[in-house]
């Protein structure tokens, strides 16, 4: 069917696929959500390609059957610590005759602007997945969202290059293709479909922190002025605090999952901090019982490390002390109670929110939880591909990669190679 769209979110802990369908007027409905504990994954890298592969085609077939459609390609994302950024800049002049003549920039020019910054020296187990505008400068004055129509003799750009794995971006792609479905475009930067799902343009142009809690990584993406300035990945995640609560307590880490999900929180409440937790006996071993504040006592410590090396690398890296916009909390981390609170005691600041994506309609509303964001940014930030003939021909050729738009960052045109 050409009007559905399937978001795939291949994470450490969790595999979440949304299924979307496509209307006239380009506005989509959620007809299908699953979500499937992942195997095969350790810190966002996939380790075991059979694994991961299996659990995939459960997690979209799940989807499908609620959904009652066939699902034949899905959009799908990568982060943690295989993906680089960098900035760069570039420059041309408008005239391509090199006489040095005032013109009316157009989209050619912008274009060879763009190619000017994204010459750089890639290493050659990189691979290019993004060259995103920030901002355009015409005879030296700053500020232009797009340039084209705008007289002048020098066109430069700056550009937030986006790079990542080769190996873990091809074995992404073989194992959705081994689970028999196409991928649409380009493997997209999580962080950036979060953006789309969660983020606001105010938000975005005042400058805004995204941090993905996930099991094993936090992926972090700073926006200023409409676009990404600053990504990075923390190589730790919530995997640590279910760590954390096995070695004191003496559990497994399944155990010690469980617990965290259904009573951990990370910020004492007060009223709920004397509440009991029942935590199984092990080796034969009676049942110890436990309060959320002891949970607290564990958990925030590691949360707190967590937030703290965030901001230290958005200080340190991006050179941003100070921010107008929000700090946006998404991922299976930002599930846990009292983790805004905690945010805004490490950041210094009140605003910080929990990413909910917008309403798609549906019955199940789940996807609107922050753990989805992902999910719902790869359908929303390209459900305007959905209907178009130059996917369609990639399917028929078997193409794996295309040049895409993007719908939130409105001054990007073909930004995704």
């Amino acid at each position: 069917m050409s009007n559905i769209i399937v978001g795939l979110d291949i994470g450490t802990c969790n595999i979440r696929v949304i299924i979307g369908e496509v209307d006239a007027e380009n506005k989509i409905e959620v007809i299908g959500v699953a979500k499937r504990p992942s195997q095969g994954l350790r810190n966002g890298v996939i380790v075991n390609i059979d694994a991961a592969m299996s659990v995939i085609k459960e997690t979209i077939e799940a989807a499908e059957l609620v959904a009652g459609v066939e699902v034949a390609s899905v959009y799908t994302a990568i982060g943690g610590a295989q993906v680089e950024s960098l900035n760069s800049k570039g420059q041309i002049g408008v005239d391509s005759s090199g006489k040095g003549r005032s013109l009316e920039i157009n989209e050619n020019a912008k274009m060879r602007a763009i190619e000017s910054a994204k010459a750089v020296v890639i290493p050659l187990d990189k691979k290019l997945i993004h060259v995103i505008p920030q901002e355009y400068i015409i005879d030296g004055l700053a500020g232009y969202e797009n340039p084209v129509g705008i007289q002048g003799v020098r066109l430069e750009v700056k550009v937030h290059i986006v790079t990542a794995s080769i190996t873990a971006y091809s074995n992404i792609e073989q194992c959705v293709q081994r689970a028999n479905y196409f991928i649409n475009g380009v493997i997209m930067l999580k962080t950036l479909a979060i953006a789309s799902a969660v983020a606001t343009k105010e938000e975005m142009d005042l400058g805004s922190i995204i941090i993905d809690l996930g099991g094993g990584t936090t992926d972090v993406m700073v926006l200023m002025n409409g676009a990404p300035v600053f990504t990075t990945s923390i190589p730790v995640g919530g995997n640590l605090v279910t760590n954390d609560i096995a070695i004191v307590k003496g559990i497994s880490n399944s155990v010690a999952e469980k617990i965290k999900v259904e009573s951990g929180c990370c910020w004492n409440t007060g009223s709920e901090s004397d509440e009991e937790v029942i935590i199984p006996g092990v080796g034969g071993r009676p049942p110890e019982q436990t309060t959320r504040f002891e949970l607290c006592e564990i958990i925030q410590p590691r949360m707190d490390e967590i937030f703290s090396m965030v901001k230290r690398e958005v200080v340190r890296r991006a050179g941003l002390t100070k921010l107008s916009g929000s700090i946006i909390l998404t991922g299976g981390g930002a599930l846990m109670p009292g983790v805004v609170e905690l945010a805004q005691s490490v950041f210094g600041t009140s605003a910080v929110r929990l990413g909910e994506s917008p309403d798609l309609g549906g019955a199940d509303s789940s996807y609107r939880e922050p753990d989805f964001a992902t999910a719902v940014g790869l359908i929303t930030e390209n459900k305007k591909n959905v209907n178009s003939e130059k996917i369609r021909k990639a399917k028929k050729s078997g193409a794996n990669e295309k040049k895409a738009s993007s719908n939130i960052w409105q001054k990007i045109k073909n930004s995704f190679f």
